[in-house]
């Protein structure tokens, strides 16, 4: 059975573990599944069946007891099942479960016989195996080996590289020859196709995107963001640092520093970088208890060469914000403020934080601009944000919940992040509004359908994974609080207190949302599908204008997650727009599932590609991956009539802080370094159409998967983009039938070896042999 359905519960890793399983066949021929999933968690795992293949994803339903060990399963006469399992004092325990495995009655002592647990015995090459022997049938056996047997042939092709060409006997030595065919026929398609998704992931947005020097400006560091860090991570001085909540300037940010003569340093994320002879905005809220103390604000180089240097003057008796600029005579990629005391009192200090006045759009708390405006050069039609696995969070308690990142930064209510490290909310939702906005993109907030992160650890009840999600009577209050983020979004100032928030922030007009994302890869369990069901509801009642993007889960088909969503999207389609599919894979997957989306029903919800990369042994983004992920897109825009959206998934990344490889665009603290899955990116959506023109590329069938052929156009330009992909070892020569390319059409290209992790983009006009590519090549030609 293991190999058929593996356990989905608790953390990553030895935690996921199937023990005892126990199978029993309905009257109606259909299967189910219970098993243990550790020794201590009050609960164990029940799934059901139609085939032995595809399992429902599993439910986990809670017991009153503390452990749920070795349970067993019976099927009754009446289509009901008895469930029974033991306690580590020896205790014997009984459920009643429903025909379809969703209810579960509270359990009950039982005086059940031993013998219920008794184990079957099967040799298997050679060894002895323990465990529950069932009768199926020759249909279904037949079934378990064309599943397997698939799942070889996927494996196979899915091992496919372009590094290792030269020992593929399949491949040609010399150039070769394809014939495309163009027509006259076209098809609409979206005109939202690639956009971007943002996720703090890898200090993507503190110490990142988010343009703020100062680490830990907050003081609200502590071991729950890293076992090793505290309230004065990030802070040094000659004396212990003090830390205080007796007089917070917020109960949300309640720790702060008191100082009395030492100076007081902060190394920034990996030192602060500044620029010779820009200007940078000092700021800090300080406690002077009715004594007036002055300071001098420093930036100092490695060296101790003092960069910018201004004074402040405090006095007053309750929390004041204070403000200079420093002007930085010289640059420096390290640098440490430094807040010098002229005497010796004793102040309170918090929310210490210092910006680049030349920000992205020069807004003020606002994002560092390089980086911004490399993101902004993808031309994005949307932005998918917060996450990914940050928005459903790390147990019940870190659900990402968007009212407490907006308003007054001081009062905006930090948390850890489930990639490992803290999350000031200074980059919230008001900031990402205003990102999408700057930059003509569709916002797409994504929130929890009202469970955690399946691969959660468990809480103080011993309770993992999904925590059996939102408890059913704090549901209307998380309802009302995603009905509350369109109300801010979208409201009038003069009559919603929502959107009076958002035009005190400095945006009377509304945002204009139109779109939504509930949950993010989840179990499509029962305690996911009735959160969901509850959220879907009661947007479409209040706000029908609203698109809805549900989930799918975490993999594409044949996943369990994959296809219990899709059945439960089918059975409802009116309570979404559209569904997030996600899925990583090798440079081979994609180059062999380039017919994926060919056969989905349009009658359905729409396709968001929500995350996909494809990747090879060394984990970064190349020449191959880049020209997989190109292949893959040209039949994605094929298929444009069905995918709505697609996003590369992670964006971002911060030089020795990755939690995850590869990613679109590598930086430190100087530099940006988009990649090759950058580039693709923003070739297809620069040159991007709403309008499908059908072609037909004719060639040696055992090389089909190695070309790439799409051609939109664009109807308010009345421009068509022809793109091209070879990702042959040698090079090939396309032959047009119904399309002409005038001879100054400009082209865009790069080209190299698999392997090749530098990138020159080369930009000309077509000229006589712009239908010839060179091995391994990218091209697109602007007719």
């Amino acid at each position: 059975m293991g190999q058929l359905c593996s356990s989905d519960y608790g953390t990553w890793g030895a935690e996921k573990r199937m023990y005892h399983p126990s199978v029993a066949r309905a009257a109606d021929g259909t299967w189910r599944l219970v098993f243990q999933v550790n020794d201590s968690s009050p609960l164990f795992a029940a799934a059901y069946s139609r085939n032995l293949v595809t399992w429902r994803p599993q439910d986990y339903p809670v017991m009153s007891t503390q452990q749920c060990l070795k349970p067993v399963v019976f099927a009754n006469d009446n289509g009901t099942f008895d469930i029974y399992y033991q306690t580590k004092t020896g205790d014997k325990r009984w459920v009643s479960a429903s025909g379809n495995f969703r209810q579960f009655s509270k359990d009950q002592k039982s005086l059940i016989d031993q013998a219920a647990w008794t184990r079957d015995t099967a040799t298997i090459a050679g060894k002895l195996h323990e465990g529950n022997t069932f009768d199926i049938t020759a249909q279904e056996l037949s079934t378990i080996t064309s599943h397997f047997q698939q799942l070889q042939t996927d494996a196979r092709l899915s091992s496919e590289r372009m590094h290792d060409d030269t020992k593929n006997p399949l491949l040609p030595h010399q150039p070769v020859t394809a014939t495309l065919h163009v027509s006259n026929s076209e098809k609409t398609i979206s005109d939202k196709l690639i956009g971007i998704f943002f996720e703090d992931i890898s200090y993507a947005a503190d110490g990142g995107l988010y343009a703020e020097l100062i680490q830990n400006r907050d003081f609200e560091y502590n071991a729950k963001d890293r076992r090793e860090w505290n309230a004065t991570t990030a802070w040094h001085s000659a004396s212990p640092i003090d830390i205080s909540t007796q007089h917070p300037l917020s109960s949300n940010n309640p720790h702060y520093a008191v100082i009395v003569a030492d100076t007081l340093w902060n190394e920034g994320w990996d030192g602060i970088a500044v620029e010779a002879g820009h200007k940078y905005n000092f700021s800090m809220y300080v406690l002077a208890d009715g004594q007036k103390q002055n300071f001098t604000i420093q930036l100092i180089g490695t060296d101790g060469t003092i960069l910018a240097s201004s004074k402040l003057k405090t006095q007053g008796t309750d929390w004041q914000q204070y403000t200079c600029v420093l002007s930085t005579k010289k640059s420096c990629t390290k640098a440490r403020l430094a807040i010098i005391p002229q005497k010796s009192v004793r102040v309170g200090l918090d929310m210490i934080s210092l910006f680049p006045q030349e920000t992205f759009m020069n807004r003020p708390n606002g994002l560092r601009r390089d980086l911004a405006q490399v993101i902004a050069d993808l031309k994005p039609k949307f932005v998918r944000f917060p996450g990914g696995c940050m928005s459903h969070g790390q147990g019940l308690d870190n659900i990402y919940h968007w009212n407490h990142t907006v308003g007054p930064l001081q009062d905006r209510k930090p948390d850890f992040n489930i990639w490992g490290y803290h999350q000031t909310r200074g980059l919230g939702f008001f900031e990402y509004f205003q990102f999408c906005e700057d930059i003509g993109a569709e916002p797409l907030p994504v929130l929890a359908a009202g469970v955690p992160c399946q691969n959660s650890a468990a809480n103080a009840q011993g309770i993992g994974g999904q925590q059996c999600g939102i408890p059913m009577d704090q549901m209307p209050a998380y309802i009302q609080e995603l009905l509350d983020l369109i109300e801010w979004a979208n409201g009038d100032p003069a009559t919603s207190k929502w959107a009076k928030l958002r035009a005190d922030a400095g945006h009377p007009a509304p945002f204009n949302l139109k779109y939504i994302g509930i949950g993010n890869e989840d179990i499509i369990g029962t305690v996911f599908e009735e959160r969901y069901e509850m959220i879907c509801k009661a947007i479409r009642q209040k706000y029908p204008e609203i698109k809805i993007c549900g989930t799918v889960g975490p993999f594409h088909a044949p996943s369990a997650d994959y296809v219990e969503g899709w059945d439960f999207t089918k059975r409802h389609p009116e309570l979404q727009y559209m569904v997030d599919e996600h899925y990583y894979e090798s440079t081979g997957w994609f180059m062999h599932h380039r017919n994926y989306y060919d056969g989905y029903d349009r009658t359905m919800p729409k396709v968001y590609l929500g995350e996909y990369a494809a990747s090879t042994n060394v984990k970064r983004p190349n020449i191959e991956t880049a020209l997989a992920e190109a292949l893959y897109l040209t039949d994605v825009e094929r298929n444009g009539d069905v995918v709505e959206m697609t996003s590369y998934a992670p964006m971002l990344a911060k030089d020795k802080h990755h939690n995850w490889d590869p990613d679109m665009i590598y930086f430190s603290n100087t530099e940006v370094r988009p990649t090759h899955a950058y580039h693709v990116q923003r070739m297809f959506s620069v040159y991007g159409g709403d309008k499908y023109v059908s072609t037909d590329i004719q060639i040696a069938p055992e090389l089909k998967h190695r070309v790439g052929v799409s051609l939109v156009r664009h109807s308010a330009t009345g421009r068509r983009y022809l793109k091209l992909v070879n990702a042959l070892p040698v090079e090939l020569t396309i032959k047009a039938n119904g399309l002409t390319i005038p001879a100054d059409s400009k082209t865009e290209e790069f080209s190299g070896q698999p392997t090749d992790q530098t990138l020159e983009m080369k930009q000309g006009v077509a000229g006589p042999n712009v239908l010839t590519l060179p091995p391994y090549t990218f091209r697109v030609i602007e007719l």
